[in-house]
């Protein structure tokens, strides 16, 4: 009698693969991520209201990250999620949740892809939170 044999080689090529792409994402993400500039920063932060009113402040700071200055000059409050601060209040105006409205945060106007606790500084940076309607 003869038995079959399986092929095991391509389970385990295919398995060989993916280890690798996920490795070299690893590296991309590690060399391509923004890092903090340590010591005094000046940043810039728009404030755009419901009513489409617009405060900025300008900020001196030794902070690293975004949160820890909003918190610092009580510019937002929020709730601590799994990435950080969610904000939920941002210059004494609060997110009406049950009208799907949430803060967004911008820089250069695009969509920063952080919590503001994981977002960086850098001297001269400008970063807009925008309240916003709509998931």
């Amino acid at each position: 009698m003869k038995t079959e044999q399986k092929n095991t080689k391509l389970p385990v090529i295919l398995l060989i693969a993916l280890a690798a792409v996920i490795l070299i994402l690893l590296c991309v993400h590690q060399y391509t991520k923004e890092e903090p500039v340590q010591g005094q920063k000046t940043v810039t932060i728009h404030v755009v209201h419901k009513d489409q009113s617009v405060n900025t402040f300008e900020i001196t700071t030794t902070r690293e990250y975004l949160g820890e200055v909003l918190k610092d000059e009580n510019l937002a409050e929020g709730e601590e999620g799994p990435y950080g601060m969610y904000i939920v209040t941002a210059d004494k105006e609060t997110a009406d949740e049950t009208a799907q409205e949430w803060w967004c945060i911008t820089k250069g106007e695009e969509q920063v892809n952080t919590s503001a606790d994981q977002t960086p500084l850098k001297d001269k940076d400008e970063y807009e939170l925008t309240l916003m309607t709509g998931y």
